[in-house]
């Protein structure tokens, strides 16, 4: 019965095609390439979106919690120096940034804080003013307009630069904002300037280059770098071949597809499932506290206490750490917790989380030292059934059948240059 549940599921999506993704120029995506290694991005030009989705890392970076501005090297060689240190560490695990191209990718960050809203004029719906949110082509490339913000990831501290500097003032849009200075950079490199122009009629004929176009161009290279439709699952979905091992139960008595649904493994929806949460949590400054308490923070709504969205599953056995805050480096690990959130939080192996060392911020462990705030991520997990040791080889084997070579290589790989001339994170 679980194979005829599991082959109805997988059959009611069927095979990917060029229909499921939005058209992507080549061209655009070239410059976005260029972009997305370039730290000319970031307030002190010491940072590239790459330093923390990297191919290397199967699109994150292979931490649990990332080191953005500050920190020097890539991975889990990734490290604070005496001359620079991080104010605290990325309060979530890097998402991997697999398919985000596609059409029925609407809503994004672990938070879902962003997402496509067709009632509104901008066609977006964000935490940020209506005004501010116009001209972006999609909602890839308005999450763009995050990273550029944030003192701890790209933009720099306070007074280090004249972007952080703008942030720290309230200044985001406009003449002399963060991203009116980001935009201004990247036209006075002439490679960026010709090649907007190139692509731009607007901009050829007189147009300032706006931050807007950068971050059209840098989605329009995810969409088409990390595509992800050519997987040993979508051979055999095309060639109308058996499953793959593990897909009976992971479809069926396991249930798992009731969450990781449709061609992506995922219903793109928030759910609470108990993952153990380090690091210093998503807090505002001022709040001495170490919760993350997920969808929450957007709705406010009690129901969407420590929620998070469903992760997609391509590639998913290369993006570890795993979790909303990467606490598990190991999958099988992971599974096992959760599958079983209030044993998982109660066994939990610290040494499971890939963390660089970094002296003076909010204690790593905060949340996982305070029996009442494990209670409370242990009584908000939804009910799931705890998986055998062999159950979980099969759910594994299925994971498995999810990596695809193609995005995992990339297609234009890592450029050996970029305009700036900084240096490129290989």
């Amino acid at each position: 019965m679980g194979g005829l549940i599991a082959a109805a599921l997988v059959a009611g999506f069927g095979a990917l095609s060029d229909a499921d993704y939005a058209p992507v120029d080549p061209d655009e995506a070239r410059l976005g390439w260029l972009l997305f290694y370039d730290p000319i991005l970031s307030g002190n030009r010491n940072i590239s979106c790459a330093s923390c989705h990297h191919p290397r890392f199967a699109t994150s970076d292979g931490l649990s919690l990332g080191l953005g501005e500050g920190a020097v090297g890539l991975g889990p060689a990734r490290h604070v120096t005496p001359e620079n240190t991080p104010e605290q560490r990325i309060p979530r695990n890097a998402p991997a940034l697999f398919n985000l191209g596609a059409r029925e990718f609407t809503v994004l960050f672990h938070d879902g804080r962003i997402a496509a809203d067709p009632a509104r004029p901008s066609g977006l719906r964000t935490p940020l003013d209506e005004d501010m949110v116009s001209g972006f082509a999609s909602v890839l490339s308005a999450q763009t307009m995050f990273p550029v913000l944030s003192p701890d990831e790209m933009a720099g501290h306070y007074a280090e630069n004249e972007i952080s500097k703008a942030v720290r003032s309230g200044r985001i849009t406009g003449p002399d904002g963060a991203w009116d200075l980001i935009a201004r950079r990247v036209a006075a490199i002439p490679a960026y300037d010709a090649a907007f122009r190139a692509l731009s009629p607007e901009i050829a004929a007189g147009r300032p280059l706006a931050f807007t176009d950068i971050s059209n161009a840098i989605a329009a290279f995810v969409a088409q770098e990390w595509r992800s439709d050519t997987s040993p699952l979508d051979a055999i979905l095309r060639a109308g071949g058996p499953l793959p091992r593990g897909a009976a139960f992971f479809y069926g008595a396991a249930g798992c597809g009731g969450c990781h649904s449709g061609p992506f493994q995922t219903d793109h929806a928030f759910h609470a499932m108990g993952a153990p949460q380090i690091g210093p949590g998503k807090t505002e400054r001022f709040e001495s506290h170490s919760r993350d308490e997920g969808r929450f923070r957007v709705t406010g709504d009690p129901a969407d206490l420590f929620a998070f969205r469903t992760p997609s599953l391509r590639n998913v056995t290369q993006t570890g750490p795993w979790g909303h805050a990467g606490a598990h480096s190991d999958l099988r690990a992971f599974l096992r917790a959760h599958s079983d959130p209030r044993r998982g939080l109660a066994e939990y192996d610290r040494a499971q989380a890939v963390l660089p060392a970094l002296p003076d911020t909010k204690p790593d462990w905060a949340i996982l030292d305070s029996p009442a705030e494990r209670a409370a991520l242990a009584d908000a997990a939804v009910a799931v059934r705890p998986l055998s040791e062999d159950e979980i080889t099969l759910i594994v084997d299925f994971l498995d059948s999810l990596s695809d070579p193609v995005a995992l290589r990339g297609r234009l790989g890592v450029p050996d240059a970029v305009p700036s001339g900084l240096p490129v994170e290989r």
